[in-house]
């Protein structure tokens, strides 16, 4: 069991163990059914996905308790939240700090991440571009070495050569577990494996993967993730995940939530866990309707969901691929439900994310600065929520085709 959830921790719901098939056959209709409002259309999950009923009611919920009784007497506890995040990687509630998004969980990390000048960072080209510009403003101001990490022909991490960097000295590797402009899921199990056996830390993005793809067993050092996309939370909240945090790393501005003042009146303290790079002021009631998300998430069962996103991607690629010379960029079969596209010449990507508007289907222009290494050119991103209709991506291919 996840400690303080009553949710297990193979994130399975009632029944999945007698029926495995049928709860992952079943998994789009649950998820959808528990929205009464779904956006018709909707193919951005991994944008801003759909919020259930309980995570809208969660958040409303605990906004009037904050009118009714002031906001710092009505602060809920959030340990069964903490616990069902940290139950998605492998961890426990002492392990989660709460910010504002992903992008601010990364720069809270590295900005504090204690590297000698001349120290070997290494990341793919395939990088978000957000991290890119931290990681070589950090360079810049530090000294350290950005180190690119060799990939094959689909963009996935090649394992040998990330071994061969490993042994010739790297001091910390980045890497975005899947892309945010290509659906290919990283190798995040053998990459952890290689990285702990070498002594070098990890830090995996999961902003793409957790609620899309197994994230377990990666056996990160630390993981950075947001509320918004396949977790289908509310926006303005992310998060920090690091299991058992080295006690010498400490956040950049301290605060009454995350320390305590020294007995010996040395300055201040952090307290034990990640709660440290918590800033003192939020949105509570965002970080609450996070919880109820991942708790849902949990109760529908993570491998179901997982397979279900899969055989979803797997469907849209093959209804997409072709569809008025447009190309999948990501192989076929990949396992995940972020589908990108290349335009054929004559078209692009905001054509047709104009042309798709019309048609009342929402999906999203990836910019070349989300992969500044990466692409020449924007693409087309497609990334279907759970329970999709198949015709909603057969309508998208005849907007292509236009």
């Amino acid at each position: 069991m996840i400690p303080g959830t009553g949710v297990s921790a193979a994130g399975a719901g009632p029944g999945v163990s007698a029926d495995r098939a049928g709860w992952v056959a079943r998994a789009g209709e649950l998820w959808r059914a528990a929205r009464s409002v779904v956006p018709p259309g909707h193919l951005d999950a991994a944008g801003c996905n759909v919020p259930s009923d309980r995570v809208l009611d969660a958040v409303v919920a605990h906004l009037r308790l904050e009118r009714e009784r002031g906001g710092y007497a009505a602060v809920p506890d959030l340990t069964p939240a903490r616990s069902a995040l940290a139950g998605l990687v492998g961890g426990g509630p002492e392990d989660v700090a709460f910010l504002e998004s992903g992008t601010a969980a990364m720069a809270a990390l590295l900005g504090r991440w204690r590297l000698p000048p001349g120290s070997r960072v290494g990341h793919a080209r395939t990088e978000y571009g957000g991290t890119l510009m931290l990681l070589h403003r950090l360079a810049a101001e530090r000294g350290w070495q950005p180190v690119e990490l060799p990939v094959d022909g689909d963009a996935r991490l090649d394992l040998e050569g990330l071994r061969a960097l490993l042994a010739a000295g790297l001091d910390l590797v980045i890497v975005s577990h899947v892309a945010s402009h290509r659906g290919v899921v990283q190798p995040a199990e053998e990459i952890g494996a290689l990285c702990r056996a070498a002594g070098v830390p990890l830090v995996l993005d999961v902003c793409q993967s957790l609620g899309h793809v197994e994230v377990r067993g990666a056996g990160a050092t630390a993981y950075v993730g947001t509320s918004r996309k396949w977790l289908a939370g509310p926006r303005g909240v992310g998060f920090l995940i690091v299991p058992g945090l080295t006690p010498a790393m400490d956040a950049a501005v301290p605060t009454l939530g995350g320390h305590r003042w020294s007995s010996d009146g040395n300055g201040p303290v952090p307290l034990p866990g990640v709660v440290r790079f918590e800033s003192s002021e939020a949105a509570v009631a965002a970080r609450a309707g996070l919880g109820a998300a991942v708790l849902e998430l949990h109760e529908l069962g993570l491998f179901a969901v997982h397979a279900h996103l899969a055989e979803l991607g797997r469907t849209a690629r093959g209804v997409l691929d072709g569809a008025g010379g447009w190309r999948v960029v990501e192989p076929l079969g990949e396992p995940s439900a972020l589908v990108t596209l290349q335009p054929p010449p004559g078209d692009s990507a905001q054509s047709a994310a104009v042309r798709a508007a019309e048609a009342s289907l929402l999906v999203n222009v990836v910019p070349t600065a989300r992969a500044p290494l990466d692409l020449r050119e924007p693409v087309l991103r497609v990334s279907p929520p759970p329970g999709t209709p198949v015709e909603t991506l057969h309508a998208l291919a005849r907007v292509l085709a236009r």
